[in-house]
């Protein structure tokens, strides 16, 4: 059970983490003329290419004229491209093209130096240990969403201890 202080200073020091990370990320993909959106479109699509664009959006938690818009870009650089879907012409798949995939190559040896950077003063088995932890923590959330609402803490003694 979490503590005072563990209570005040957890949500902060995600949000606080996930903010600098995005922050970084941004500065070093804009090495390769990308930002961290456009980045993040062609991971998902290394991953699963032939996806639908509302798919990706969904994935992505995006709006879908949003990722359009980052689609119109990645299309006109020639990074990827739209097809159409062979059973539904209203529906359009993407695709990366040969020309991105060295510069995936490079992005992939970015996020490690990403890596590096954050994890810079933990042991590597530290860093594991964190990972874990919060792949727990992602549970913990997941299980909470799917229970729905957050229980008041005395209702919960009451109802463990009743």
């Amino acid at each position: 059970m979490p503590d005072r202080s563990t209570d005040s200073d957890f949500l902060f020091t995600l949000f606080e983490l996930q903010r600098l990370l995005r922050l970084f990320a941004d500065k070093q993909a804009s090495r390769y003329g990308l930002n961290r959106a456009q980045w993040a479109v062609l991971a998902k699509l290394e991953r699963t290419e032939g996806l639908k664009q509302a798919d990706v959006a969904e994935l992505m938690e995006m709006q879908p004229i949003t990722l359009t818009r980052l689609i119109d870009k990645l299309c006109k650089a020639g990074l990827i491209e739209r097809r159409g879907d062979e059973t539904d012409r209203r529906i359009n798949r993407l695709y990366l093209t040969k020309a991105a995939r060295p510069l995936l190559a490079k992005l992939a040896v970015l996020r490690s130096e990403i890596t590096r950077a954050a994890l810079a003063d933990l042991s590597v088995s530290d860093a594991h240990r964190l990972i874990e932890q919060l792949e727990t923590v992602k549970d913990n959330v997941r299980n909470a969403l799917q229970g729905g609402a957050l229980v008041d803490s005395d209702n919960a003694k009451e109802q463990r201890y009743g």
